[in-house]
C-alpha cells in the first residue's frame, strides 16, 4: 500500500520541476510547488492545478521558508548560462543561501532533501567519461562561475548537514536533459536548434560543433530522482544521472534539421569563455546502486520534443495574431 507524502519541490514550475510534480502527484502524493518563477512559468504547472493534492507557492528560497512536508526535492536555481549569467549573484545566493535554508527546514523536519547538482561540478574535464571520483577542473572567477561554484558549494553544505546533523540527503549531479517543457529562450543546445529549425531561422552553433555532450530525456531523468530519493538510507551520492550516448554538437544540429525537414543552414558563431570540450557521463555506480539508466533513444525524445515546441510555437503564434486583431479593434474605436 503507497503512503500518501507531502512532498515539497523547489524551482516546481520549472522544466524538470513540472515534470517531477506530475509524476509524484500521478503517484498518490501531496505536492507543494515553490517557485518565484524568474526562470520558470505557470504555464508548466497549469494542468496541475485543478488537482486538490497539488499547491503553489511564489516564494525565493534565498529567504526562509516554513512548511510541513515528509520530503523535499531542491531543484530551485537558472540552470541555462544565458538565465544564470543574467544576474550571477542572484544565481550564487539561489545555491548557496537558498540550500542553507532548505536544509535548515529539511533539519527542522527531519525529512529527506534530494540536492539537484550538475555536471557543471566537474567543469572543462580532464577526465573521460566523468565518474563521480573525479574532482573536477573549473574556473573559480569565469563568466560560468555563478553556476559552477555555487553547485559545487551546495553539495559541500549537504554533505557538511549530514555529517554535522545527520540530515538524510541524497546528491544528483544532472547531466544535459532535453524534452517538452523546456524554455523556449533558454539558450541551450536543444531547444535552440528546435527552435530555429521551426522557424525557418539558422541554426547556430558555437564553436566548431565538434565538442561534445550527452543528452537525456527528462522522463529518464526523473526515473533517476525518485530512484535516488528512494535508495538505500546509507547511500547519499554524489551520483551521476544522465545518458551516456555521446553527440558532438553538430550532430545534434544536423539530426534535429533531419527530423524536422527543414533546410535551414547551419551557422559557426564564437565558442563562449569556459564551455566544456566533452562532456559524458559514467552512469556505472547510477547502475550498481538505483538499478537505473536511460531507456529512451535520442531520436525518439528529440522527435517528442520536436512536437512539443511545434505545438507551442503554433499555438504562441495564433495568440499573438489575436492579440494583434484585439488592438487593431479597439484603436478603430479610437480607444488607446
Amino acid at each position: 500500500m503507497h503512503l500518501k507524502k507531502r512532498i515539497i519541490v523547489t524551482g516546481g514550475a520549472g522544466f524538470l520541476g513540472s515534470h517531477l510534480c506530475e509524476f509524484l502527484l500521478c503517484a498518490g502524493n501531496e505536492v507543494l510547488c515553490v517557485d518565484n518563477f524568474f526562470t520558470g512559468s505557470k504555464m508548466t504547472v497549469e494542468h496541475l492545478l485543478d488537482n486538490p493534492n497539488f499547491d503553489v507557492i511564489r516564494h525565493d528560497i534565498t529567504f526562509p521558508l516554513y512548511l510541513e512536508a515528509d520530503e523535499i526535492y531542491n531543484l530551485a536555481c537558472p540552470a541555462s548560462p544565458i538565465h544564470y549569467q543574467n544576474d550571477p549573484v542572484q544565481t550564487t545566493k539561489v545555491c548557496v543561501h537558498g540550500s542553507i535554508n532548505m536544509l535548515g527546514l529539511a533539519k527542522r523536519l527531519r525529512a529527506k532533501i534530494m540536492q539537484a547538482s550538475t555536471s557543471e561540478v566537474y567543469g572543462d574535464p580532464a577526465i573521460h567519461p566523468q565518474p563521480e571520483s573525479y574532482r573536477g577542473d573549473v574556473n573559480p572567477i569565469g563568466p560560468r562561475s555563478c553556476y559552477d561554484e555555487g553547485k559545487r558549494c551546495a553539495e559541500t553544505l549537504f554533505f557538511d548537514y549530514h555529517r554535522q546533523h545527520n540530515l538524510q540527503i541524497k546528491v544528483a549531479r544532472i547531466f544535459n536533459t532535453y524534452g517538452p517543457r523546456m524554455h523556449p529562450n533558454d539558450g541551450r543546445v536543444v531547444s535552440n536548434f528546435i527552435c530555429q529549425a521551426l522557424r525557418g531561422d539558422p541554426i547556430t552553433v558555437y564553436g566548431d560543433g565538434s565538442q561534445t555532450r550527452s543528452f537525456c530525456y527528462v522522463d529518464d531523468m526523473i526515473a533517476g530522482f525518485i530512484k535516488l530519493m528512494h535508495s538505500r538510507d546509507g547511500f547519499i551520492g554524489p551520483v551521476n544521472l544522465g545518458n551516456p550516448g555521446e553527440y558532438s554538437i553538430l550532430q545534434i544540429a544536423e539530426t534535429v534539421r533531419e527530423l524536422i525537414g527543414a533546410s535551414v543552414e547551419i551557422v559557426f558563431k564564437e565558442l563562449p569563455q569556459d564551455d566544456p570540450r566533452r562532456r559524458q557521463p559514467d552512469i556505472s555506480l547510477a547502475k550498481q546502486e538505483l538499478d537505473w539508466e536511460p531507456t529512451v533513444p535520442l531520436r525518439e525524445g528529440l522527435e517528442k520534443t520536436i512536437a512539443y515546441f511545434d505545438d507551442f510555437l503554433t499555438s504562441l503564434k495564433q495568440a499573438n495574431e489575436k492579440k494583434k486583431k484585439v488592438l487593431g479593434t479597439l484603436l478603430d474605436r479610437g480607444c488607446s
